[in-house]
């Protein structure tokens, strides 16, 4: 076998790689990424209900209110990628993806154990898990966190 010299940690890494490459071009199209329309220049809101503009209205949920917001569509590539795989169920490239999230920083409303679920948005150049997640809540929430559960923002979808 060709791969015989190879340490497994590299064809891991390599494979995941794809894998997410792959998922990528599913989940964009083939298509290239296109610019968001200037009236929705960051897709991040502070908590105010009011977008810029008609065509980026999108509702703020009960469970959101108060807090800092930012479309899906407005998220890194890699975790719109984990939403896309969430929606599938799977199957996930992290062994800890889809395990129970504790909340243990309690920055989410607080819930009954097992309510919240985590899951690893890659990030390149890191060499493991990095700090970013989306963390799901029976409910129907989604978070997304780019500073290993100091801060969320709710997901608007």
């Amino acid at each position: 076998m060709i791969f015989r010299d190879v340490p497994q940690s590299l064809l891991r890494c390599v494979v995941g790689a794809l894998f997410l490459c792959v998922a990528l071009a599913g989940v964009t199209g083939c298509g290239g990424v296109k610019a968001a329309p200037p009236s929705a220049a960051a897709g991040v809101s502070s908590g105010a209900d009011a977008p810029a503009s008609p065509s980026a209205r999108v509702s703020v949920p009960a469970w959101a209110k108060g807090m800092a917001t930012v479309r899906a569509d407005a998220l890194p590539a890699q975790a719109r990628v984990v939403l896309a795989l969430i929606d599938k169920g799977g199957p996930y490239p992290y062994r800890q993806d889809g395990t129970v999230f504790g909340n243990f920083e309690k920055v989410l409303p607080r819930q009954k154990r097992g309510y919240y679920h985590e899951f690893t948005v890659n990030t390149p150049g890191e060499r493991d898990r990095g700090a970013r997640r989306i963390v799901t809540g029976e409910g129907g929430e989604f978070f997304y966190t780019d500073d290993h559960y100091d801060t969320f923002k709710a997901v608007l979808r």
